[in-house]
């Protein structure tokens, strides 16, 4: 029987970002997905400030960033279109629109190159855990073991439901259908569309190939694919012609169903990225929502398997993910009533606009969308606490550079505090030209400031908080 620390069940971007934060601290990882090639939806999904940010903080947005297209960092709620707001304080203040494909490939390719095994066309299909870790089995009667199981299986998760965890929330009240395929009239006679706010466009897509959006009614098992006729009968019905469309390269559905799940552990089985949460794609949330999981609970999981994990370390992986999904849902709650045609929600949505010609009420919602107001409860302090640092410049480059072992790090203006004993665990930089509004921050591998002062005893009783005893 194979045996390893960590399977994952899912090689999405959630899945392959997780596997990656693992290897860096040397934890094996297995990583399975049922399908026996990378998807070939050829979807443009765009990369928001805070997933740029975690990124640059691994080393890995410098592979990414040459296929993809940057755009500027505009105020987009509910498809209102404002210019960028001032004030937006990162070195990555822009939009990133790539290839879903692209993305998963580069991610799949680098856990990989760090030792990670991806294996493909594997399904999970029963799982029993004890206390010494989880039994796994495949289609097939093949027979794992793990320490922990990791579910990125996406929205219909097989992890999820032979875990037994409610699925809470609103089922889908519309489906879009989305593809590309080629078109029978020239394209002189074919009228640009283009209207988020109706889920419906036909566009270029390149090499003679144009990509498809159009609403459909909703259907009870979105596992299925969607067929040619069904493309050209909504397109028939929202633009009076369906365009002689043929020859698919692919085709898909997807639903506006809102849910999260009650709880991301169970033992020794956790929940990632769709797996643990999903909702419209109004603003575009859902792929990094699941990175910025995958970076939140990759160390933490490493720690407990590593043997130095405060007791309670794991379980807030849940306490602080679970309320930012929530509040992701919220956002696209309201943004999805602001897309009806019905006169009161275009009343608000008029309101909302002028508002948005406000600079701080612009940022406010840009920063909500790409995650960079993001406070974890981390108890009482400076409003800072629990918040991420930008990619401050230092003496020895950017904070983000030093960052990319995974390790904590201690960033000391007063050159005296020091992590000591848990040096094997927090780097210690010393920099009194930082530009810190405190004597010292101490911050966790995902970014977030887990600490702020300058009084060394202070200091040790953090640092036991969150890297275990020295």
């Amino acid at each position: 029987m194979h045996t390893t620390d960590v399977i994952i069940a899912g090689c999405g971007p959630t899945g392959a970002m997780l596997a990656a934060e693992l290897r860096l601290h040397d934890v094996d990882v297995l990583v399975l997905d049922k399908e026996p090639e990378p998807t070939p939806h050829h979807r443009i999904v765009g990369l928001h400030i805070r997933s740029l940010e975690l990124l640059a903080m691994r080393g890995l947005l410098d592979r990414i960033l040459p296929h993809g297209r940057q755009r500027p960092a505009a105020g987009f709620f509910a498809a209102i279109a404002k210019p960028a707001p001032e004030g937006l304080d990162s070195a990555h203040a822009y939009l990133l629109g790539i290839p879903q494909p692209v993305v998963n490939r580069l991610l799949e390719e680098h856990v990989i190159e760090q030792g990670g095994q991806v294996r493909r066309g594997r399904t999970v299909t029963a799982f029993e855990q004890d206390a010494e870790g989880v039994s796994v089995t495949l289609a097939g009667g093949e027979q794992l073991r793990a320490r922990y199981l990791i579910g990125c299986d996406g929205a219909h998760s097989t992890v999820r439901k032979l875990l037994g965890v409610a699925f809470p929330g609103e089922p889908a009240r519309n489906d879009t259908l989305m593809g590309e395929m080629q078109v029978g009239v020239p394209p002189e006679e074919i009228t640009p569309f283009s209207d988020p706010r109706r889920r419906f466009w036909l566009r270029p897509s390149g090499e003679g190939v144009y990509s498809v959006l159009v609403p459909a009614a909703a259907v009870s098992d979105r596992t299925e694919p969607p067929t040619l006729d069904d493309f050209r009968q909504q397109l028939r019905a929202f633009a009076g012609t369906d365009f002689g469309v043929h020859s698919p390269r692919w085709l898909s559905r997807f639903g506006d169903a809102t849910r999260v799940a009650e709880r991301y552990r169970a033992g020794r089985v956790l929940l990632a990225g769709d797996a643990a949460h999903i909702h419209p794609p109004i603003g575009g949330q859902g792929l990094n929502l699941g990175i910025q999981d995958a970076v939140n609970l990759g160390w933490k999981l490493a720690a407990q398997i590593s043997g130095w994990a405060p007791q309670t370390l794991l379980d807030t992986y849940h306490t602080e993910r679970h309320p930012v999904a929530e509040a992701v849902l919220d956002n696209t709650r309201a943004q999805s009533e602001l897309l009806s045609p019905e006169p009161g929600p275009q009343a608000v949505r008029r309101l909302l606009t002028e508002l948005m010609d406000f600079n701080e009420v612009n940022r406010h919602l840009i920063e909500k969308i790409t995650a960079t107001a993001i406070r974890y409860d981390l108890g009482e302090g400076p409003d800072l606490l629990g918040r991420r640092l930008p990619d401050l410049p230092l003496k020895q480059g950017t904070l983000y550079t030093l960052m990319r072992s995974g390790r904590g790090l201690l960033l000391d203006r007063t050159e005296r505090l020091t992590p000591g004993a848990w040096s094997h665990r927090v780097d210690h930089h010393a920099d009194p030209t930082a530009d810190l509004d405190a004597p010292g921050v101490l911050l966790r591998p995902d970014g977030h400031v887990a600490w702020i002062g300058g009084n060394q005893q202070d200091l040790d009783t953090h640092l036991t908080r969150w890297f275990g005893n020295p």
